[in-house]
């Protein structure tokens, strides 16, 4: 029997340490962190990540790093960096050198990551450099019950799907950059521990009643205002201090019965703090220093707790005696009580007259601040009027001479700030685009207006030599500036008539884009009619690519090599890159762009370069520039999963072939679960691509293609996911090449 149980206790063994141990993660999940140690940019403390061999879940745990695994995934992340945001008085939302991760970090990218590892119920990533507005995309994790991300470089809002992260008990934000207001503070009542301190929040009244379990409230260091917050009675620690709390302390906070530790110093409360803060059964560290409380303790039979050691009234505008309890030969209590007018020798007190006239000052002052928001009200209703008024005026006469001023605006934006090629009107309101389009070829020239002459001479009248061909939005030529370098120019044609003005903003907001895998625009040109003004043609002046489209790549029949499964993979890459920045790396951003595999150049490296982006901004006005079957959208309006599906659309020819686009969206769905199937594949598959991708790289790339190309526009994928996937294929697929 003995014999028995021995046995069977070596048996169970080795599966216990593959069940609960896992000596080997999923595969989804070693990549994953894999790829996690590639967005932090392969800090030193991730050296033992070596590749995808690692025995994650059996590293030894270290005060950097910590993983722990359950059942092949992992369920615990710890890793300390050594980029403390502390050491930053203030950050703008800009990458900042040997501070944070570099320009190329993608917060967005960074969490979808994140999101790979499913199984999660710790994350505490501290100190790491990480910057940029935290997603929404975060409550994917929806196992977590502890999130740490203090000490970064987090700016903007606290997104509001964390609230429906119901697992979570201890969220920790510290030391970050959030500014904008809280409105996120609707948690399951599971949450036990919230701590949002040395950030730059500010907000109106808050309540956080429904937090039925929370045990620990932390928002000191912030710039709140308003009366103190509204909190759950079952609270033993709370720190308020540091920010710009007014009024008097609630009569709520005498019920916080279970309190250990007040801090709500510095702030500029009034009145006379309750006498039962002093008296909580637990209490033992209450700081009301630095605000502007007044009034007599003398007036309380005042009576501390038992478990009280540290009290700090200071610097407030108290009066008469100090009660007993809080003397400081009572007792072990640390008790701070200078900066005030009690009735104390000595021990650094005002005058009592100084407490008078500071809160007879205050009270002036509040009064004043309702005096002055009043007058201010109705002066304000006056200078609106006033100002609408003008602006009745303004619009009359601008109406009555559009004609020549626009005329006027066109003759001036070909001399206008030669340096950059824009106005100083576009230069001053230029905050729709992001800081990121400093990025791109930093050797290509500034983008300016060009004139007609100019343009003829670069094209020798538009002559039939310099034709390239003909697309949705107008005639494309090749051409030579004065300088010698090469252009391609866009003719634009239209027969609407519109503002100049509006055209131009237009036109300088597109060209300002700079990314290394868009092809830059350099300038354009605006014909005007010389009969009546209006607009006859517009032209955009682009960088010139010799090596042609991708689509001419695809083909066996192409005249230079084609491109193998690893080399199609590098240019989807930069294309979805591309796409990605237009969507979220300026703003507004850039929807409903045309993605085809015509539209991608190829530069002497091979590098891809997207043609043909944004010009929706322009369609919407030129009204000409409409495809047959089209129907024309405003481009504000149009939808982000218009470019999914196009993508979609990219990533099926370059598996299948050109072929694809004479097909019906019914073929092509077809199609698509056909390359499902080992036998589909072989059948459809382009033979360049048979030949040199690997099963597993092809598999994750169609997974991809078929959800962007969903009929449900909310189951498409970002262009996150998408980018995310590629560039996983990709490395799947270097594996192999590098093993082969």
């Amino acid at each position: 029997m003995e014999n028995h149980s021995l046995f069977f206790i070596l048996l169970w063994l080795p599966w216990s340490f593959f069940i609960l141990g896992d000596p080997q993660l999923l595969n989804s999940q070693t990549q994953a962190l894999l790829q996690l140690k590639k967005h932090l940019e392969y800090p030193k403390q991730l050296d033992i990540w070596y590749d995808r061999r690692t025995m994650f879940c059996f590293l030894p745990p270290s005060s950097k790093v910590n993983i722990s695994c359950e059942f092949h995934s992992v369920t615990e992340l710890k890793i300390m960096g050594d980029k403390p945001s502390i050491e930053v008085t203030d950050f703008h939302g800009f990458p900042i050198p040997n501070q944070t991760l570099s320009v190329s970090f993608s917060m967005d990218s960074f969490v979808t990551t994140l999101t790979r590892l499913t199984s999660l119920k710790v994350l505490s990533l501290v100190s790491l450099g990480i910057w940029g507005p935290l997603p929404n995309k975060i409550h994917r994790l929806s196992s977590l019950e502890c999130l740490d991300l203090s000490s970064n470089f987090l700016f903007g809002s606290i997104p509001p799907k964390v609230s429906t992260m119901v697992k979570i008990q201890t969220l920790v934000l510290d030391d970050n950059f959030f500014n904008d207001t809280v409105h996120v503070f609707d948690f399951t009542s599971n949450l036990t521990s919230l701590s949002l301190k040395n950030n730059k929040l500010k907000q109106g009244p808050l309540d956080f009643t429904s937090l039925t379990h929370l045990k620990v409230l932390d928002l000191s260091g912030n710039r709140l205002y308003s009366h103190l917050p509204t909190i759950p009675k079952g609270l033993i620690m709370v720190s308020l201090n540091r920010n710009s709390f007014n009024g008097e302390i609630p009569t709520q906070y005498t019920l916080l019965t279970h309190l250990q530790h007040l801090d709500i110093s510095f702030n500029s409360l009034i009145g006379i703090p309750p006498a039962s803060l002093f008296s909580f059964p637990n209490i033992s560290s209450l700081n009301l220093a630095s605000n502007m409380l007044s009034g007599s303790l003398g007036y309380y039979n005042l009576t501390c707790g038992n478990n009280l050691e540290f009290v700090d009234i200071s610097d407030n505008r108290l009066t008469g005696s100090l009660p007993s309890c809080l003397n400081s030969e009572s007792g072990n209590k640390v008790v701070n009580f200078s900066g005030n007018c009690l009735s104390i020798d000595h021990h650094h007190q005002h005058p009592l007259s100084y407490c008078r006239d500071e809160v007879h000052k205050d009270q002036s002052t509040q009064n004043a601040d309702g005096l002055g928001v009043s007058i201010s009200l109705i002066v304000g209703i006056v200078v609106i009027i006033v100002l609408l008024g003008i602006a009745f005026v303004i619009i009359c006469r601008h109406y009555c001479h559009r004609r020549i001023s626009e005329q006027h605006l066109l003759h001036k934006s070909v001399h206008e700030n030669s340096a950059t090629g824009f106005s100083s009107e576009i230069l001053n309101n230029a905050r729709y685009i992001s800081e990121t389009t400093k990025l791109g070829t930093q050797s290509l020239p500034p983008c300016r207006s060009f004139t007609l002459e100019e343009l003829n001479e670069a094209t020798n009248n538009f002559d039939n030599s310099a034709f390239l061909g003909e697309g949705s939005y107008g005639k494309l030529y090749k051409g030579r500036l004065e300088g010698g370098s090469q252009v391609a120019i866009r003719c634009l044609p239209t027969t609407k008539k519109y503002w100049i003005r509006n055209l131009k903003l237009r036109l300088d907001m597109l060209a300002k884009i700079r990314h290394p895998h868009l092809v830059a625009i350099l300038g354009h040109c605006i014909e005007v009619k010389q009969d009546d003004g209006c607009v006859n043609r517009v032209f955009l002046v682009y960088e010139y690519i010799p090596n042609g489209n991708f689509r001419s790549y695809l083909s066996e029949n192409c005249v230079g090599e084609v491109l193998n499964w690893s080399e199609r993979l590098a240019v989807l890459i930069g294309v979805c890159k591309a796409v990605q920045f237009l969507h979220t790396g300026v703003i507004p951003g850039f929807f409903h762009n045309r993605l085809k595999t015509n539209n991608i150049l190829l530069n002497e490296h091979r590098m891809a370069k997207l043609n043909d982006y944004g010009l929706s901004i322009i369609s919407e006005e030129t009204n000409n520039c409409k495809v047959k079957g089209e129907d024309p959208k405003s481009w504000q309006m149009t939808r982000l999963e218009d470019d999914v599906y196009s993508f979609g659309l990219i990533l099926l020819e370059t598996m299948i072939g050109p072929s694809l686009a004479a097909k019906k969206e019914g073929t092509l769905r077809d199609e698509l679960a056909c390359l499902s199937k080992q036998e589909g594949r072989g059948r459809l598959m382009n033979p360049v691509v048979s030949a040199t991708a690997s099963q597993e790289s092809i598999s994750i790339v169609i997974s991809i293609t078929n959800k962007c190309i969903f009929p449900e526009l909310w189951s498409r994928p970002s262009f996150e996911d998408i980018l995310w996937n590629l560039q996983y294929a990709a490395q799947v697929q270097d594996q192999i090449v590098n093993k082969d």
